[in-house]
């Protein structure tokens, strides 16, 4: 226990006190130092450190001598213990962040589930105690260690999500900013999934027979137009322009609000959706309602469809519908990948032209066609 703290040479270190402590150095008792000084009304007391950790009276009345300057000159002046106080608050365990992070963005996540999973399984068990600043280039590559057995896209995804969560937590004030830049692994392994013809036309027949019709039309909506699964769930009855045949697409993933055109099959879809809709839910504003006409949540029953149209086990149907809308698309050598882009909103053309390229096979012989006619000046 300390003992009471007494003045250190009153005339030589104003405001500078000491006190001994039970703990012993050079043979003698520990000194520690205080200072104290006024600010407006309140006088602050501000421990300066001991004997043993290199400080002295004399470094204590130069503290001191600061912090009367910076009162007088109306700054605002802040404790050794205020300041790491306040450091601490800036720099959360990354735990805390990403709890922080699940809590407050969750409504808004795409794949909430599987990053979760990511956050526990990954994440966790090497950065969930550590601060930010504690995360080094040497912890990333333990990260990459411990998922070296794993798809290099499993790998992209843990880490996309760490920079993610450290990116929000630099926003919110809660980190600083990762000190390096994560060097991220090559996604080579990502499975496009499109329809055979002989798929597609089964999927079809059972979506036309299909008793729940609300989900049925959801998927043929999907189907025809490329929309995302989420975009279906939030689409309201005002987002549809039957005149200018365009469908408004509410917070896309790109972000900014876009509208896509409205065909004639999807019209036709849409329009037998909006009677069912009125007829069990007519006070929803949702084309697609979920549960007491609210916004929908989740749409299990399409696993039941997958395997009724004996579709492949790896196919997910919403998010193989808009590949499977995109390549055939492609493939029919009608579109360029900037129209393609623009009906999948993508944000970056570039993303298309990498990812659905390779599905140019037609169009490709065409141009090469043209090209040789060109050439040899036919």
């Amino acid at each position: 226990m300390a003992t009471q703290k007494r003045r250190y040479h009153p005339k030589k270190w104003a405001g500078v006190y000491v006190y001994e402590t039970t703990e012993m150095h050079n043979g003698s008792p520990d000194l520690c130092f205080y200072i104290n000084f006024r600010s407006g009304r309140r006088l602050i007391w501000e421990k300066v450190g001991r004997i043993s950790e290199g400080y002295s009276a004399e470094v204590a009345a130069e503290i001191r001598a600061k912090r009367v300057k910076a009162v007088r000159h109306g700054e605002e002046v802040k404790t050794a213990k205020e300041i790491r106080r306040e450091q601490s608050e800036k720099n959360r365990p990354f735990q805390e962040i990403g709890d922080a992070y699940f809590e407050i963005k969750g409504p808004t996540l795409k794949g909430i589930v599987t990053d979760k999973n990511r956050y526990q399984n990954h994440l966790l068990p090497l950065c969930g105690k550590r601060t930010v600043n504690e995360i080094t280039p040497q912890v990333i590559e333990e990260l990459r260690k411990s998922l070296s057995d794993r798809k290099p896209a499993t790998v992209w995804n843990a880490l996309e999500l760490l920079r993610r969560i450290v990116n929000f937590g630099y926003k919110t004030n809660r980190c600083p900013a990762l000190s390096f830049q994560i060097e991220m692994p090559v996604k080579d392994n990502e499975v496009i999934e499109y329809l055979k013809p002989e798929e597609a036309q089964r999927f079809l027949a059972v979506l036309k027979e299909w008793p729940v019709r609300d989900v049925a039309n959801m998927l043929l909506l999907a189907f025809f137009t490329g929309m995302r699964r989420g975009e279906m769930f939030k689409l309201e009855v005002g987002d549809l322009d039957f005149h200018m045949k365009l469908i408004r697409i509410r917070d896309p993933k790109g972000g900014k609000s876009v509208s896509i055109g409205l065909s004639n099959v999807a019209e036709e879809v849409i329009r037998a959706q909006l009677a069912w809709k009125d007829e069990r839910f007519p006070g929803s504003p949702y084309v697609f309602p979920g549960k007491d006409g609210n916004l929908r949540k989740d749409c299990s029953a399409v696993d039941t469809i997958r395997k009724a149209a004996n579709l492949p086990p790896r196919f997910r149907p919403f998010h193989g519908l808009r590949h499977h809308f995109a390549v055939t698309l492609a493939n029919s050598g009608q579109f360029t990948l900037d129209m393609i882009a623009e009906m999948l909103t993508h944000k970056n053309a570039e993303f298309t032209k990498k990812k659905y390229g390779q599905f140019l096979p037609e169009s490709m012989t065409a141009a090469g066609n043209a090209a040789a006619k060109i050439l040899a000046g036919l």
